[in-house]
């Protein structure tokens, strides 16, 4: 018996050696990889800074390494985009658009989510799909009626005409991202709420949004990212 134990007592010391060996040559290979793509994504950036701080003779003269500043380091780029460019001005327009769109995106999505994915209702299913399914409409196909819909409106070159376009291009998606996290929270939680006599407002506010913290969250970084990458519109409005 006392034999049989130390052999069994041996078999789980190597399997936990095994296994302790294999973890740790995951996490190395982990951090071997998370470095690598680290460096792939980080090179763009470091291109752009250190390209704008060469000067104009230096950008110009293809000999020198591009890597590296050789001239010394200059502001003048700066200077010029700041003083003899309407950087500011565009910089402005873009802040306050896409405040306002992260904002009416994040509110209309949580609230149609947590109808669309905790209060079932006949035909709640066809329309969460339908939500998603506007977001495939690409986005050259609604340019022009969207256009004369804002031209016909009055609100042509102004804020209120990115801010109403935008979010038709933000909110289905972060709705369908937004029904996934609220589904997945267990149903005890509801039937607990409403037990003490939560309504379904408290139920949001004190249950659903902290727990599903991390999908508002990515929601809306995608918002802010959509708004931020699609000049398509920006090109029609020239907002002063």
């Amino acid at each position: 018996m006392t034999a049989t134990a130390v052999v069994e007592g041996a078999r789980r010391r190597r399997a936990k050696s095994s296994l302790s060996r294999n973890r740790r040559w995951a996490l190395i290979a982990s951090y071997f990889f998370l470095i690598l793509f680290a460096i792939f994504f980080l090179v763009p950036p470091y291109y752009m800074i250190v390209t704008s701080l060469k000067s104009d003779a230096e950008v110009a003269h293809m000999a020198t390494n591009p890597w590296i500043i050789a001239d010394g380091v200059t502001l003048d780029q700066f200077w010029l985009l700041f003083t003899q460019s309407d950087f500011l001005i565009y910089f402005k327009n873009t802040a306050i658009v896409t405040v306002c769109v992260v904002a009416i995106t994040m509110v209309v999505s949580v609230l149609a989510a947590f109808s669309l994915g905790r209060m079932k209702f006949w035909g709640s299913g066809i329309l969460a799909t339908g939500i998603f399914l506007t977001y495939l409409v690409p986005d050259t196909l609604l340019f022009i009626p969207l256009f004369q819909i804002v031209k016909s409106v009055g609100l042509l070159n102004s804020y209120w005409g990115m801010v109403l376009v935008y979010p038709t291009l933000t909110v289905p998606f972060c709705t369908w991202i937004m029904i996934g996290y609220f589904q997945s929270i267990p149903k005890e939680l509801d039937e607990a709420a409403l037990i003490d006599g939560a309504g379904h407002m408290q139920m949001l506010f004190k249950i659903f949004i902290p727990v599903a913290l991390p999908g508002i969250i990515a929601a809306t970084i995608f918002a802010f990212t959509v708004n931020n990458s699609d000049t398509l519109y920006f090109y029609v409005e020239k907002l002063e």
